[in-house]
C-alpha cells in the first residue's frame, strides 16, 4: 500500500486540501488501535494538517461544483484549488505525490490535469479511505471559520437543490404525471363503486324501487341527488330527470310513477340532509374521475401517441406504470411486454412446470376481446411486439405523432382478419414505408423548407426494387446483344448500335454479291474479336481457355 501525501475533501461548504503527517503502515492499518484512533479528534488531529480551505461563494456556486463532482469533471474552481495548494511535480516517477480522492470520477480528471499527481481512493486504497472517513466525521472541528451546525445546513440545503434539479431534468419526469393519474384512477374506481353501493342502500330505505329502474351507480347517486324527498316528484320534474338518465323520458316517466306507489318508509329531515350530502360527494368523485380520465388521454397524447393510438391510453399508461417510465418500456422485449403484470403466474407456472401465461395487462386491449379463443395467444404476441415498436418510437422520437400507431394499429386488425378468414395482411416493410413516408409528408407540410432527400422519397412510383429490377433487365440484354450497357450510357449505348447497323447496311450495298458471304463472315470475326477484348478488360477468362480442347485433353492424358 502507496503513502498519501495530501488529502482532498469536498464538501458542501468547499474544497480543503489536507497534508498527512502521520499514517500506519499495511498491517498496521488493520489493527484495532489505529482505526480507533481516527474516530478520536485528538489522535486524528495530529495525523492531518489543514493546508488550505476555499469556501464556496453561495448556493449556487456550491451546486454547480456538486454536479461536476457527480460527473467526474475537475471545475475550474477545484483547478485553482489544487494549483495554488499542491507542490509543483514533474512526470518522473520519483517526483510525483499522492493525493487521497473520495470520487473516483473525479480522480481521473484529477490524474489527467496534473500529470505528477497520483490519485487514490477508497476503492484502491485502504488507508485513503479510512483518513477521508476520519476527514468527514471531524470536518466541522477542522475546518477553520466554521461555526457548530454550518456543515450540516449547508449539506441540508445543498442537498435539496442537488435533488431538485435531478428531478426537473429527468427523462422520465412526463412519464410520471402519467403513472400517477392511472393509479389516482384506479384508486378512484374503487371508492366511486364502494360510495356508490352505500349510497343505494342508505337510500334504497326510502325510495327502494329506484334500484330496479337506474342500474348504473354514477346515475343513481345523481338521481337520488336530484329527488330527495320522493314525495317531491311531479310531472314538472320530468324533462329534468330525463336529463340525468340520457334524456330517455319512458324511464324518467317510470320513476316518477314509482315514486307515487312506492313501499319504502320515510325518514327525517335530518337523516335526508345526511344521505344528499353522502350522495352529493360521490357524484361529486364521479364527476372527477371523468375529469381525470380526459387528462390522462391528452397526456398519453403528448407523451406516448403511438403506444396510445396502438393500443388505448388505459392500457398503455398501465403498461408505463408498471414498467416505471416509458424508457424503461422501451428497453423491454416484446416477450416481457406479453406478460407483463402476469408476473405471479408465470413464477408459479414455471415452479410447477405447468402452462405459462399468454398475457398479462394487454389482455385488456380490444385486440384479445376480437379473436377467438384459440388464437389470443398468438394474437397477443403479436400485439406485444407491435406495442414494443410504439414505445420505442414515442421514446426516441424528437417529435413523435400517432402516424406509427395508426399503421401498427391497422397491421394488427389485418392480422386478426388473417386469422379469422385467411386474408393475407400487408408486409411490415410496405406498411412502416407508408407511415415513413406519411411522416416525412406531415414534416414538410410544417416546414416547407425542407427539400433533397424528402422530395426523392415522396416521389410516387419510384421505389428500389423497381430500379434494382430495371438494372437486371438491362444486364441480361446487354448479355444478348453482346455489349456492355451500364446505368446512365442508354443514349450511348443506342448510338452505337445505330451506328452499327448503318455499317453494316453500307458493306453489304458496296460489296459484290459473291463477296457478300466473305464480308459477313469478317464481320463475325470481328464481333468475336470485340467481345473477346471486351472479356479480358472484365478480368475474366475466355471459354477457349477455361475449357481445354479435346486434342490437349488427350496429350494430357
Amino acid at each position: 500500500m502507496s503513502g498519501i501525501d495530501y488529502l482532498l475533501h469536498e464538501s458542501s461548504v468547499g474544497y480543503a486540501v489536507f497534508a498527512v503527517k502521520l499514517q500506519s503502515d499495511t498491517v498496521g492499518a488493520r489493527q484495532k488501535e489505529v482505526q480507533d484512533a481516527h474516530t478520536d479528534l485528538a489522535r486524528f488531529g495530529k495525523m492531518v494538517q489543514l493546508v488550505s480551505f476555499a469556501p464556496f461563494q453561495g448556493a449556487a456556486q456550491a451546486l454547480e461544483n456538486a454536479n461536476e463532482v457527480s460527473e467526474g469533471i475537475m471545475s475550474d474552481y477545484l483547478r485553482t484549488v489544487l494549483e495554488s495548494n499542491l507542490p509543483k511535480t514533474g512526470k518522473k516517477k520519483e517526483k510525483k505525490i499522492t493525493l487521497g480522492v473520495g470520487d473516483r470520477g473525479l480522480a481521473g480528471s484529477i490524474k489527467a490535469e496534473f500529470p505528477g499527481v497520483e490519485c487514490e481512493t477508497a476503492d484502491t486504497s485502504e488507508l485513503a479511505g479510512d483518513l477521508l472517513r476520519g476527514l468527514r466525521l471531524h470536518a466541522e472541528k477542522l475546518l477553520k471559520n466554521l461555526q457548530t451546525g454550518d456543515i450540516s445546513r449547508a449539506q441540508l440545503g445543498l442537498g435539496h437543490a442537488y435533488s431538485r434539479a435531478k428531478v426537473k431534468f429527468s427523462v422520465q419526469k412526463n412519464d410520471n404525471h402519467i403513472i400517477q393519474a392511472i393509479a389516482t384512477i384506479d384508486h378512484l374506481d374503487k371508492a366511486v363503486n364502494t360510495f356508490s353501493m352505500r349510497v343505494r342502500e342508505w337510500y334504497g330505505w326510502h325510495f327502494p324501487e329506484l334500484v330496479r329502474i337506474v342500474s348504473d351507480n354514477q346515475k343513481y347517486a345523481q338521481c337520488a341527488l336530484f329527488i330527495g324527498h320522493k314525495t317531491s316528484l311531479s310531472e314538472d320534474s320530468l324533462h329534468e330527470l330525463a336529463a340525468l338518465v340520457d334524456d330517455d323520458a319512458s324511464i324518467a316517466r317510470a320513476i316518477i310513477e314509482a315514486a307515487k306507489v312506492s313501499m319504502g318508509q320515510e325518514i327525517s329531515e335530518e337523516d335526508m340532509q345526511n344521505v344528499m350530502l353522502f350522495a352529493k360527494r360521490t357524484a361529486d368523485l364521479a364527476k372527477y374521475r371523468r375529469s381525470l380520465g380526459n387528462y390522462l388521454t391528452a397526456k398519453m397524447g403528448i407523451v406516448a401517441p403511438n403506444l396510445a393510438a396502438l393500443i388505448g391510453e388505459t392500457v398503455g399508461a398501465r403498461l408505463i406504470s408498471h414498467a416505471g417510465s416509458l424508457t424503461n418500456l422501451a428497453k423491454y422485449p416484446a416477450s416481457t411486454v406479453q406478460i407483463l403484470g402476469a408476473e405471479k403466474a408465470l413464477f408459479r407456472a414455471l415452479k410447477t412446470k405447468g402452462n405459462t401465461p399468454k398475457y398479462g395487462l394487454i389482455y385488456h386491449s380490444s385486440f384479445i376481446g376480437k379473436a377467438a379463443l384459440k388464437n389470443k395467444g398468438r394474437i397477443s404476441r403479436f400485439l406485444a411486439n407491435k406495442t414494443s415498436i410504439a414505445s420505442r418510437i414515442d421514446n426516441f422520437s424528437m417529435q413523435p405523432s400517432r402516424t406509427f400507431g395508426e399503421a401498427l394499429r391497422a397491421q394488427v386488425d389485418e392480422r386478426l382478419r388473417f386469422y379469422a378468414e385467411g386474408v393475407n395482411p400487408t408486409k411490415n416493410e410496405v406498411a412502416m414505408k407508408a407511415a415513413m413516408e406519411a411522416s416525412l409528408a406531415a414534416i414538410n407540410v410544417d416546414d416547407p423548407t425542407r427539400t433533397g432527400a424528402d422530395e426523392e422519397i415522396d416521389a410516387p412510383g419510384v421505389t428500389d426494387q423497381a430500379t434494382e429490377k430495371a438494372l437486371r433487365d438491362k444486364k441480361k440484354k446487354a448479355k444478348r446483344s453482346g455489349e456492355d450497357i451500364e446505368m446512365g450510357d442508354d443514349a450511348d449505348s443506342k448510338a452505337a448500335r445505330k451506328a452499327e447497323k448503318k455499317r453494316r447496311k453500307e458493306a453489304a450495298a458496296a460489296a459484290p454479291a459473291e463477296e457478300e458471304e466473305v464480308v459477313e463472315k469478317k464481320l463475325k470475326k470481328d464481333k468475336k474479336e470485340k467481345r473477346k477484348s471486351e472479356t479480358l478488360a472484365a478480368g475474366e477468362v475466355p471459354a477457349e481457355q477455361a475449357k481445354p480442347s479435346k486434342k490437349k485433353r488427350k496429350s494430357d492424358a
